[in-house]
């Protein structure tokens, strides 16, 4: 194995890990600081897209308005923004806020499944074996984690089964949508107005200025990481691995995200882990592998 691909699954998978712990002090700030989504995501959102865009003015300051200058690409980056990456940043963490870190992360881990139905319907095909056989994997996942094999309880409060599905749904948007902004947007530039509107809008939605909340040191802590690490950090390492090994390779590494929430949500933060949690996990793992296969056959 060659030096860039070696650094390239490394890079990726640091950042994978990078947003596993996010979620996981996203966690904490929901059960013992008391936090509340919608107060904590607009200003995460906020904060991270006027960061990214002042970098940017120094980085490619003739791209960073780029996105404006035509009524297609702003309809896009409306959507994409919006749709796509603020959204599912609300709806990860208000699934964190209703069940776990590791369950917020592997659900959203379900968003190639939608991506290859999106796939299908566009190119008129008929999912291949490898891809149903990763429909039912993921199917069958998702079944041992929210009912740990009993299918008349579930251990996964239905609104966080709900939310997490959406924010799988809303990673296949802004992964259908990015290529139509990248090709002559740099990815951050794009990434920064996307934070920027979704803090702006889930604010206004959400009346985040009515919210009375003063967190505490431990409190703002937790927001400067989620913002630091689990935005700007975990986005660079991640999108730097992707371009070394490709974004189909990229996903299985990505695994790295949800196991490291489970871990620490389980050692550190006291939540339950299973073998039938364990068993939710590996199905999900193989639907990824059954993917990235499937695309290179």
């Amino acid at each position: 194995m060659d030096k860039n691909k070696i650094k390239g699954i490394l890079l990726t998978t640091t950042g994978a890990a990078c947003w596993g712990l996010s979620g996981s002090v996203g966690q904490y700030l929901f059960d013992v600081q008391m936090m509340d989504s919608r107060w904590l995501v607009p200003i995460r959102l906020g904060l991270s897209g006027v960061l990214i865009l002042l970098y940017s003015l120094i980085k490619y300051p003739d791209s960073v308005f780029l996105p404006w200058k035509s009524k297609e690409k702003a309809v896009t980056m409306l959507i994409y923004g919006l749709a796509g990456v603020s959204a599912c940043q609300f709806l990860y963490f208000l699934t964190i806020e209703l069940s776990t870190a590791a369950i917020g992360t592997i659900m959203q881990d379900l968003a190639p499944i939608f991506i290859l139905g999106y796939t299908c319907i566009t190119t008129k095909r008929f999912p291949k074996f490898l891809e149903i056989l990763s429909i039912i994997m993921a199917l069958l996942g998702v079944f041992f984690l929210t009912s740990h094999g009993n299918i008349t309880t579930m251990t996964v409060p239905s609104l966080a089964l709900i939310t997490g599905v959406l924010s799988a749904v809303c990673v296949m948007i802004y992964n259908v949508l990015a290529p139509k902004l990248t090709n002559d947007i740099p990815v951050i530039v794009a990434q920064g107005w996307s934070f920027l509107l979704g803090g702006i809008c889930i604010g206004i939605i959400f009346r985040t200025w009515t919210i009375h909340y003063i967190p505490n040191l431990y409190g703002i802590l937790g927001i400067i990481f989620v913002i630091v690490v689990g935005n700007l950090c975990a986005f660079t390492l991640y999108i730097s691995g992707v371009k070394l090994i490709g974004p189909s390779k990229a996903i299985l590494y990505s695994f790295a995200e949800p196991l490291t929430a489970a871990v620490i949500s389980t050692l550190v933060l006291g939540s339950t882990f299973t073998p039938f949690d364990a068993l939710g996990f590996a199905m999900i793992f193989i639907m990824l592998w059954l993917i990235t296969v499937s695309k290179s056959s």
